[in-house]
């Protein structure tokens, strides 16, 4: 392996015997894609032609919040957590069936009273707005959705062939949009979000749908996808590329779905898993 110096700009070759690659989704992709040769013309392990697409994350940014009148004689104590997690409860059976869209979303919210930041956007001075200010303002609850994004060859990364980064390595150019499935999950996020307040009795409810670009909840995955057949992904199911015994990639590029819970944990797990693998291959001189 031929690692850049980031300091002397010098370059430096480390051998070994197995090596684990984990610099996240593009990152190890991005490292595959420019890691060519005779043999592997288009990649290190690409001879399926996957690597680098089927980018998936999570959209969020979408859900509800309001306020609730009450408990102002109450604020926080100590260091209990304040968040609530909600299940998937759609597409599970058919009894939740959703005609609409595939797959389904979950719930990350939040309560609080709001702090002296609401006054960044009021136009007012004096001591009166400031006196109010000291003091917390009404109890506030929010609810975040965040939706399954599905697989798609399309949506992909490539290497520029003409901009590199002062290393030389060429840059990552994406191309990834987000597809009708999710935009119209995002409208049953929005709408339930809204009724579960509204329920609870909270006041003022505001949806919201803030989309972004794909990649905006950081939780990026997919790039070098795991699966029986070598033809159609580039890991086996020990996150070991098809082409390269002695090379495991165990961040979020193996990932061939992506669900709708935060993925750190499930890597963590298929990392150890892999690392056991490769240790007993190695005993058996697999490897």
């Amino acid at each position: 392996m031929r690692v850049i110096d980031s300091e002397t700009m010098k370059s430096v070759e480390f051998f070994a015997k197995v090596i684990f690659m984990c610099a996240s989704a593009p990152a190890s992709a991005q490292i595959l894609l420019n890691s060519t040769s005779d043999p592997y013309p288009n990649g290190l392990g690409n001879d399926s032609g996957e690597l680098g697409h089927n980018i998936m994350d999570h959209h969020y940014h979408v859900g509800a919040m309001g306020t609730f009148a009450g408990l102002e004689d109450s604020y926080y104590e100590g260091r209990r957590p304040t968040g609530i997690f909600i299940p998937k409860y759609v597409n599970l059976d058919d009894k939740t069936k959703n005609p609409n869209f595939l797959r389904g979303f979950d719930y990350q919210g939040a309560s609080g009273r709001e702090s002296w930041g609401r006054g960044n956007a009021v136009a007012d001075a004096g001591g009166d707005f400031k006196d109010s200010l000291l003091k917390p303002g009404p109890w506030t609850m929010s609810l975040m959705g965040f939706g399954e994004v599905l697989p798609n060859y399309n949506n992909k990364m490539t290497l520029s062939n003409h901009k590199t980064d002062k290393w030389g390595i060429p840059q990552i150019v994406f191309d990834a949009s987000h597809g009708e499935n999710k935009m119209k999950m995002r409208g049953q996020m929005k709408a339930d979000a809204a009724e579960m307040l509204e329920s609870s009795g909270y006041k003022n409810v505001v949806a919201f749908d803030n989309i972004g670009g794909l990649g905006n909840g950081v939780h990026e995955m997919g790039t070098a996808r795991m699966g029986h057949d070598p033809k159609t992904s580039v890991l086996n199911k020990w996150n070991q590329l098809h082409e390269v015994s002695n090379l495991f990639v165990t961040d979020g590029s193996f990932m061939a779905s992506s669900n709708c819970v935060n993925p750190s944990i499930t890597y963590m797990a298929f990392t150890a898993r892999a690392v056991d693998y490769a240790v007993a291959e190695m005993k058996k001189k697999n490897i």
